[in-house]
């Protein structure tokens, strides 16, 4: 494919080029899409994922600020999702820290939050979001704002928004299987481009796997990862590397949305290949796909305010959070241990 994805840098599978990709408004918690969620929704599991909290937590991360590794935003973020954790019942709640290199040379401060549920149980899920920003919105149509950071609300902020919703039910009511949540940072801070070079993305995903807290007897069955899936013209397609490391847990998850009534924003069909943090975590043995908006009707790869000023709560909607949590917590409740 030669439409440009989030990391901007082009891979060969076969002969076939594909360029991969990645990904401070005061409208915090207002939604302008305050319609009914989409009546094909239904719910296949015992549990209802309520899109309008999501909502909430997409907004309280935005009206932080920029959550840039090392700012005051940043530590407010990570310690909000570590409280929400806990608050909403997790076993176990530890932060991961340390520095890593940047592509500007300069050392980062790193931290990686991860909770379990049912810590004990024999088959696990693990499920990611990053929760950092991007620093610089340099893929802004004006020049002037390529310094300013990017306000992340659908990257960054989106998946984080789902992922506590999910924990929020889970806790209230257990499924079979343990469930593992993992913010990860740093994920933002790569090289776009077709210099940029791949692990100058997912920092903090490299210094997880490099220390993962899993033995070959305890190694979740799978993960799930999130990133831009609150943008109003969201459609998801099964992203090429998830086919390619997961293609078991691609077809479940697009068969839940199928039978939870939200086959038209996960369509049939491929999407391009993405360096974000699955890359990483199915090289540590973990089989994890990603449901990323890269294929957007819109623009034919990313929303067109990716990695701009304009990522913003106006562009979030509860309907497309809606379609992604529901789908990732019917999944995850149906499945046996």
């Amino acid at each position: 494919m030669s439409i440009q994805f989030k990391y901007m840098q082009t891979i060969v599978v076969a002969a076939l080029a594909i360029t991969a990709c990645s990904g401070n408004s005061d409208k915090a918690v207002s939604r302008p899409d305050n319609t009914t969620i989409a009546h094909e929704s239904r719910n296949i599991s015992a549990l209802e994922f309520n899109a309008d909290s999501a909502y909430s937590y997409v907004g309280r991360q935005v009206a932080m600020g920029p959550r840039i590794p090392g700012s005051d935003a940043h530590k407010e973020c990570e310690q909000f999702i570590s409280r929400f954790m806990l608050e909403s019942g997790a076993d176990t709640v530890s932060t991961q820290r340390g520095t890593m290199l940047a592509a500007d040379g300069k050392r980062i401060p790193v931290a990686n939050i991860f909770a379990q549920y049912n810590p004990v149980a024999e088959k696990r899920v693990l499920l990611i979001a990053h929760y950092d920003t991007r620093p610089w919105a340099d893929a802004d149509t004006d020049k002037l704002n390529h310094n300013k950071p990017v306000p992340g609300a659908n990257d960054g902020a989106s998946g984080v928004g789902v992922l506590l919703e999910i924990a929020r039910q889970i806790g209230q009511k257990r499924p079979e299987i343990g469930v593992d949540f993992l913010f990860t940072d740093a994920e933002d801070m790569g090289v776009s481009g077709e210099s940029g070079a791949e692990d100058s993305w997912c920092l903090g995903t490299q210094m997880w796997v490099a220390q993962m807290p899993y033995t070959a007897a305890n190694r979740p069955a799978y993960g799930i990862l999130l990133d831009m899936v609150g943008h109003r013209d969201a459609v998801f397609k099964r992203e090429y590397v998830s086919d390619i490391f997961a293609p078991a847990v691609n077809n479940r998850v697009w068969a839940v949305a199928k039978a939870s009534g939200f086959a038209s924003r996960f369509a049939d069909g491929q999407g391009g290949a993405v360096t974000d943090d699955h890359t990483f975590i199915n090289r540590a043995g973990i089989p994890c796909i990603d449901i990323v908006d890269c294929v957007n009707p819109q623009t034919g790869s990313f929303p067109a305010n990716w990695h701009t000023i304009n990522d913003n709560m106006e562009h979030i909607s509860v309907h497309t959070l809606k379609a992604v949590g529901q789908t990732v917590l019917n999944t995850i409740t149906t499945e046996k241990k």
